[in-house]
């Protein structure tokens, strides 16, 4: 509830704010009439001097006060303010970190210019503070991950603060998280899982130990347990596991990306097993993710999801096209970076150019040994002419100075497969085909040097030709039959984000999880407790 002081009042009188803060000032806080330079407004000119934009913002107004004036406007800033920030933490942001009541508190002791004009100021840095906080995230993802090569989409703070100037104050302060449908559904997956946590979490641990159908005893029983507190399973009193149980694990495996057995082995015991907190914390880190591609994404764009090992293509915030992908290994030199680039062709019946970290750490050391390994590439001098192997003392040459390179031809060995999609970038990181479609049947597929490779890429392309060929799929097989490199340009350019999420949701919303692969999220995580961010847990 706002509360407009009545005329003539010489204080603020005592304001009730909508979060629970009582606020009130003995000074008097009017705003001068602008033509009138105060001690108030000196004292801000002298505050400001040289932080760009703030100064620019108090200059345009006179140096008068944002904060702490008797006007209606005044009051229903800082009480917009001091209220989103006492809510911080339904977005996953520490309330400590912008700490509301403090600022309330020095607020009522302000008493001359000075110090009114000192908090004035201060409260628009913490303004600004929260801004940047909710719309692109607390962290520098690049500073934390270094393979998170993202560049995040920083607001102008002097435009944000002019905004809220001309905005009512409590609907721009919730319009500055992002808008995207992810991250309300992240925000509702948070209060849930906090709610599970004050409730007691989900029971005690399964024990270890495989259960498949048919078994009973406490295991069973444990897993029954923690099946319905985790709302898969309703409540039941049977003590085997029966077919509902089974259903229930099968899904289960699939919100958690795992085979869908319905069997109790390892992989899934260890995700059963995973605590409340261990889930929040996934939420809290997709949500500062979130924050970072803050920004249109597109109409048309390719999501892939490196911990889901997949790559979709969306069209108005709606699925149309999945494919599972192998992604990256987990040593630190083959790992697949988070970016976001432009698709702007596609190579059908590709050749393979082979990065020169392969050539001299992979394919030398063997040739060494015998020329004539890896015989299905070729060698390639600085012109891209062919040489003879024989004509080559490979013993001569380490990492350094081997002055060759190394090409495939199209085939169906090529270890590009038939087809790339490409969207240049300087980590010459791609979308492709592979030879090697076993790979795809396994649960956990980080095997590529890098880039991703695609289980249906023939389907991929035909949906992507479908925005500019009537036949999208005579039109690439043919391009296919002849055997020869052939680019193939996109008329509207796609947008591809290279996103790594450990917890989601999925087309009906619900909240799926995925193994931190790379270790990233628990680095993150780090990252936030370090600023501030905590779990709320029950007292005991």
């Amino acid at each position: 509830m706002l509360l407009v002081p009545r005329r003539r009042l010489p204080s603020l009188g005592s304001l009730v704010l909508s979060a629970g803060i009582a606020l009130s000032l003995s000074s008097p806080l009017g705003a001068e009439p602008l033509a009138q330079i105060t001690p108030f407004r000196q004292a801000v000119a002298e505050t400001v001097a040289g932080q760009a934009g703030l100064a620019e913002n108090y200059r345009a107004r006179g140096f008068a006060g944002i904060w702490t004036g008797t006007q209606a406007a005044a009051v229903a800033r800082r009480n917009a303010l001091l209220s989103a920030l006492s809510s911080a933490d339904a977005h996953g942001l520490p309330v400590a970190r912008y700490d509301p009541e403090g600022l309330a508190a020095r607020l009522r002791a302000a008493r001359s210019a000075e110090e009114r004009a000192a908090m004035d100021v201060e409260m628009t840095r913490v303004f600004l503070r929260y801004a940047r906080d909710l719309q692109t995230g607390m962290l520098e993802p690049g500073r934390v991950v270094p393979l998170i090569r993202r560049e995040v989409p920083l607001r102008d703070p002097a435009e944000t603060l002019a905004g809220f100037l001309d905005a009512e104050p409590v609907a721009f302060l919730r319009g500055l998280a992002p808008t995207a449908p992810e991250y309300g559904r992240l925000m509702r997956a948070r209060a849930e899982l906090q709610r599970a946590l004050d409730a007691g979490g989900w029971g005690p641990r399964v024990p270890g130990g495989k259960i498949v159908a048919g078994d009973s005893g406490p295991a069973v029983v444990a897993l029954r347990d923690r099946l319905v507190a985790m709302g898969l399973l309703e409540p039941v009193s049977v003590a085997v596991m029966d077919p509902g149980m089974v259903a229930a694990v099968r899904e289960f495996q699939r919100r958690h990306g795992l085979a869908e057995d319905g069997v109790v082995g390892p992989g899934t015991l260890a995700e059963l097993n995973r605590s409340v907190e261990e889930r929040l914390q996934a939420v809290l880190v997709a949500m500062e993710r979130e924050r970072w591609t803050n920004m249109d994404r597109g109409e048309r764009h390719v999501l892939v999801n490196l911990t889901d090992y997949s790559a979709t293509i969306i069209d108005d915030e709606r699925e149309t096209f999945r494919t599972r992908s192998v992604i990256g290994a987990t040593s630190d030199d083959r790992q697949t970076p988070e970016f976001s680039d432009v698709m702007e062709h596609m190579v059908i019946n590709p050749s393979w150019y082979v990065p020169r970290s392969i050539v001299v750490n992979e394919y030398l050391p063997q040739l060494k040994r015998n020329r004539n390994a890896a015989s299905q590439i070729l060698i390639t001098d600085r012109s891209g002419r062919e040489v003879s192997r024989g004509a080559i003392d490979f013993s001569r040459y380490d990492a350094s100075s081997f002055p060759y390179s190394m090409r495939q031809p199209p085939s169906n060995s090529n270890a590009l497969g038939l087809v790339k999609f490409m969207f240049p970038n300087r980590y010459n990181i791609y979308l492709h085909d592979t030879p090697a479609k076993s790979l795809f049947g396994r649960e956990t597929r980080a095997f590529s040097h890098g880039c991703v490779r695609l289980s249906d890429p023939f389907d991929f392309a035909h949906a992507l030709l479908a925005a500019q060929e009537e036949d999208p799929e005579g039109f690439f097989r043919s391009r296919l039959a002849t055997g020869r490199e052939t680019r193939v340009n996109l008329e509207t350019p796609v947008p591809v984000h290279l996103i790594y999420r450990t917890a989601f949701t999925d087309a009906e919303g619900g909240l799926q999880f995925r193994r931190d692969i790379y270790g990233r999220d628990a680095t993150i995580w780090s990252a936030l407790e370090r600023e501030g961010v905590a779990i709320s847990r029950p007292a005991s």
